[in-house]
């Protein structure tokens, strides 16, 4: 049997949050390891990136932002779809919800299973989930770039390619070259790679993310990172994709087990990344899609509540 706690279902403490402003106007959430947030004020409202998991706990962000500003929320762009994510949407009131077209489509094909699976995995950023109205629906999407004018500045919605899902988009300011990466780039926290395309987010993905040259980048979870730790960032994440792919490799390649795949990764990985935030939960979901991946299974196979706790009980122990 299992001998550490599922996932992240032990992780019931609290978080101290930090607000921080990259640029006039222009906020990011975070909160030790767990999933970022953010907003840029416009002229007459209010974009806001990310939704969280409930719409209890995306009012306490809104709470933050009406600190801020009391304009209304015209925007609300979801960098991908995880339940953990998207479904406190309902509670901004926004006129757009926006994503790009992959991420609607995973939606409709993956949307309930999901979050039954995230429900599982993290009770508690699901504090008040008997509110979830439902899935969330994006109303606009686009396919590879979507400029939004706040009036006074212009915001860009870039898609670089298959990455941490088929459907991960940048919120980018050029003007202030800031990028919010979502969770295609973690600082100091473990990337979740079960519905990954792992070499192009290893490759030409992040390459892209690099190419934008960002001065300051809001990843998925960890600190916001300025100047020479945003290609850390970048680089950590790709060494940490790069490992779990090839590691996983040798030992299929040299007709070994998953199991045995699972356990030379976490050696290889554990000296470098073993403190940072969800690193235990994320391994046997991320060698497993490796091992997917590798195997010819090019489209994720769609994690259920069931299916956790099978991949979890043969390789967590």
């Amino acid at each position: 049997m299992p001998t550490r706690p599922f996932a992240s279902s032990a992780d019931l403490a609290d978080k101290p949050a930090r607000l921080e402003e990259l640029a006039p106007r222009v906020y990011a959430y975070t909160a030790q390891g767990d999933p970022n947030v953010g907003c840029i004020i416009g002229e007459e409202s209010v974009l806001a990136i990310e939704a969280r998991a409930t719409p209890l706990m995306a009012r306490e962000w809104i709470d933050v932002v009406r600190g801020i500003s009391p304009k209304p929320f015209g925007d609300l762009v979801l960098t991908h779809y995880h339940a953990v994510r998207v479904l406190g949407a309902s509670a901004f009131g926004a006129r757009r919800v926006i994503a790009q077209r992959h991420t609607g489509e995973w939606i409709d094909e993956r949307g309930e299973q999901d979050w039954a699976s995230e429900l599982a995995r993290f009770p508690r950023l699901f504090r008040g989930a008997e509110a979830i109205p439902g899935l969330t629906q994006p109303t606009d999407v686009f396919d590879t770039q979507m400029t939004i004018d706040l009036g006074n500045r212009l915001v860009e919605l870039r898609y670089l390619g298959r990455g941490h899902t088929a459907g991960d988009l940048v919120v980018w300011l050029p003007a202030e070259r800031i990028a919010f990466a979502g969770d295609l780039v973690e600082a100091q926290a473990a990337p979740y790679m079960g519905d990954a395309h792992i070499a192009d987010w290893s490759g030409p993905t992040l390459d892209g993310v690099a190419a934008l040259q960002p001065r300051s980048l809001v990843g998925g979870r960890g600190p916001v990172v300025h100047g020479e730790d945003v290609g850390q960032a970048i680089e950590d994440t790709r060494h940490f994709l790069r490992t779990t792919l090839d590691g996983t490799r040798q030992v299929k390649d040299g007709g070994g087990t998953l199991k045995q795949a699972f356990d030379a990764v976490h050696a290889q990985l554990a000296p470098r990344y073993a403190g940072f935030p969800i690193f235990e939960h994320c391994m046997p979901f991320n060698v497993q899609r490796a091992w997917d991946e590798l195997s010819g299974i090019d489209h994720p196979r769609i994690w259920t509540a069931e299916r956790d706790r099978e991949v979890w009980d043969a390789l967590q122990d």
